[in-house]
């Protein structure tokens, strides 16, 4: 292959692979832009289409491991009884292609959460998902969110 080629062909491979990155970012933060909506809506069926129908869904919450997508939407109907909202810094969020189709989510986010009847309380988070793209979009695998002190 001559040189002016192979250069022709590293352009061409650089400027796809950015917009492929640049596509898949937008697909996931607007998937996010949804999840946070439904969540705050308490629209559980929403939250649960978000969510990959696997047994290997994981959902660490408290200190503990919630396993599959049955599991994690019967969480969140019992937090959604309470005060449950969730308000991302949107401007620190970051999304990571770890390959192609898989998507690694990272942002602060301040959840308010309490038990029905009791005030809600502010509690931050650096929130993590991880997102896979299947045939009907993308979907949530995971959700690791990492406490943080109060500023």
């Amino acid at each position: 292959m001559r040189t002016g080629s192979r250069a022709t062909l590293a352009t061409f491979l650089m400027i796809f692979a950015g917009s492929a990155q640049a596509g898949t970012e937008d697909e996931v933060k607007a998937q996010f832009s949804k999840f946070v909506a439904a969540q705050n809506a308490h629209d559980l069926k929403a939250v649960g289409d978000m969510l990959l129908d696997s047994p290997q869904f994981l959902w660490i919450t408290r200190g503990a491991p919630i396993w599959g997508r049955e599991a994690a939407l019967k969480r969140f109907e019992a937090l959604y009884q309470g005060t449950w909202s969730l308000d991302p810094k949107a401007d620190e969020l970051k999304v990571i292609e770890i390959q192609p189709g898989v998507a690694q989510l990272y942002v602060p986010a301040t959840f308010m959460i309490a038990p029905a009847g009791q005030t809600a309380q502010p509690s931050r988070f650096l929130m993590n998902q991880v997102l896979v793209r299947t045939p009907e979009g993308w979907k949530i695998s995971s959700i690791l969110p990492i406490p943080v002190p109060m500023p």
